[in-house]
């Protein structure tokens, strides 16, 4: 076996989230190559120094990282596991990594070949996790300790691992777990759902979001976040020349502009701006960083619709964008790109003043 750090991430996106890793570890002063397969929704990714994960992982981890929803460390691929014993060599390999764990996770990929595989997961992991705690590993009382994964690639194949909780995803598969409400007016309000959920702490969750706090949406037809908003007592400006849904009017906290929303300028100060714009990355990256230099709102969350080809670099050409901008506004400021897993072939930037 070889030691290795395993990368979830959303299916056709391997190629950038090597690419990113393969950055990261550079940045480091880390040498290393990635094994993916297109289509797989997971990459390998090889240190040549032997135990160089953990100092990986400990300085980026999965939520410092763009394309990867989960980062774990891997002694190793375990292939032809006896069906009448798997359990033997994937804890031994476990008891390798760690002495205790705070949970275990028994997974697999999420693409629809993989799907067929969850249910073997949810079976299987009922009697290893009861061995574990038998041999007195698992420790839900110290939720600082490693977490065990278990990433099946079949019945018999598997990389089991550990991620560390402070540095890693708190989701299983690193899939935040969201029902759509019957009452948003689209589907796209889970992104900015999701986008909370993964770029804000609950403090600040609490602290920001407050009721009577003041947003833009631009690009808001027909109201997916701006209904996010609202249902917290925010607000609302809603930019587009589309129809806003009437339950949204009909709240008193909408105020439909209908216009474009690269033209138009606010009135008054907004404690967030938020865009979801089918348009050039490029050119809504520009947008956020005019709201911020503008002095027009506090933080913005926004959507980058990404090119068919070299995406991880128009990411961080849209990054060069708003450091540049904001830099000549003298300003401090905190940006952060997420692929969520609501997003397609697109990323979520979490934009916001020091």
């Amino acid at each position: 076996m070889e030691e290795c750090l395993i990368a979830y991430c959303r299916a056709g996106f391997e190629g950038e989230c090597a690419a990113e890793l393969q950055a990261r570890a550079g940045l480091q002063g880390l040498a290393g190559y990635a094994r993916a397969k297109p289509g797989s929704g997971y990459v390998v990714f090889i240190l040549y120094e032997a135990g160089m994960a953990a100092r990986f992982v400990q300085q980026t981890g999965a939520l410092d990282l763009i394309f990867p929803r989960q980062l774990f460390i891997s002694p190793g691929l375990l292939q032809n596991l006896p069906v009448t014993d798997r359990i033997t060599p994937l804890v031994a390999a476990l008891e390798s990594q760690a002495n205790r764990f705070s949970a275990l996770w028994v997974e697999t990929a999420d693409t629809n070949e993989a799907k067929e595989l969850l249910t073997f997961c949810r079976k299987f992991s009922t009697p290893l996790r009861k061995t574990l705690e038998q041999r007195g590993k698992l420790d839900d009382q110290n939720p600082s300790a490693p977490r065990a994964h278990v990433f099946f690639l079949s019945s018999v194949a598997a990389y089991p691992g550990v991620s560390f909780p402070h540095r890693s995803s708190p989701w299983f598969m690193g899939i935040p777990r969201l029902k759509h409400p019957a009452s948003a007016p689209s589907r796209a309000t889970l992104k900015l759902e999701e986008a909370w959920q993964v770029f804000l702490t609950p403090e600040q969750r609490r602290k920001w979001l407050q009721p009577g706090m003041r947003a833009v949406d631009l690009g808001a037809a027909p109201g997916g976040w701006s209904w996010q908003l609202v249902r917290r007592g925010i607000r609302v400006i809603a930019v587009d020349n589309g129809a806003i849904a009437p339950s949204l009017l009909e709240s008193g906290l909408v105020d439909h502009q209908p216009m474009d929303a690269f033209h138009y300028t606010p009135r008054h100060f907004a404690d967030w701006m938020v865009c979801d714009i089918v348009e050039k990355p490029r050119r809504v990256a520009q947008l956020a960083a005019q709201w911020l230099a503008n002095g027009w709102c506090r933080q913005c969350i926004f959507n980058l619709k990404l090119p068919m080809k070299k995406r991880y670099q128009e990411i961080q050409q849209c990054a060069r964008l708003i450091t540049e901008r904001l830099e000549t506004a003298g300003m401090a400021w905190d940006l952060t790109f997420k692929q969520l897993y609501h997003d397609r072939e697109e990323v979520t930037g979490y934009l916001r003043l020091k």
